[in-house]
């Protein structure tokens, strides 16, 4: 039973920190342009 002290809270920032990251992905623009990545990988270099 104590080791629900530990991982309740240990989830609650995992999950946070998830959240976090998806957040900082979505406004720095990763996912803006999702066609343009789909036809990269047809162009020749």
């Amino acid at each position: 039973m104590d080791i629900l002290y530990l991982l309740i809270p240990l989830s609650v920032v995992l999950a946070l920190l998830i959240m976090g990251a998806l957040g900082w992905a979505i406004f720095r623009g990763q996912f803006e342009d999702l066609e343009r990545e789909g036809e990269r990988i047809f162009e020749q270099d």
